[in-house]
């Protein structure tokens, strides 16, 4: 990981709830919201916030939506129309930890630079005059007798 300075992210510290949420639903969502932990902990606690509301909540139409604002980066969007408020916030979670893991890979590695920096090796020339007679290369077609 790239190591986050000071204190690392996690869903307890940077949730907060929105519309149509109560502060007695937080810890619940939390709960269902601990696997992006392993990936928040590459980013500061400071610099890092979610926020999930929903509108029209147990209704047919309901829509859930989580934003991830990370320092130095895009805001991040996920939505969910699920009927099941529980399947609806699994199904933003996983949908943030693949948008995640996206953005990570999407940037240049930080721990090959040699790969970064240089290139193919330089094609080495061949000296003709050092080819031993017996060694010439065949091509082309066959003395016909």
């Amino acid at each position: 990981m790239s190591g986050a300075r000071g204190n690392p992210a996690t869903v307890a510290d940077c949730l907060r709830v929105g519309a149509g949420f109560s502060q007695g639903d937080r810890n619940w969502i939390a709960e269902q919201f601990t696997p992006l932990d392993a990936r928040l902990a590459a980013f500061p606690a400071d610099g890092t916030e979610l926020e999930v509301s929903v509108k029209d909540r147990e209704a047919r139409g309901q829509k859930i939506t989580l934003e991830c604002w990370i320092a130095g980066r895009s805001k991040i969007v996920t939505t969910s129309s699920e009927e099941d408020l529980r399947a609806g916030l699994h199904d933003v979670r996983d949908d943030l930890r693949r948008r995640l893991n996206d953005a990570k890979t999407r940037q240049e590695p930080r721990h090959n630079r040699h790969l970064r920096d240089t290139g193919l090796p330089e094609p080495t020339p061949v000296d003709e005059a050092a080819t031993p007679a017996g060694d010439e290369p065949t091509g082309g077609a066959e003395p016909t007798a």
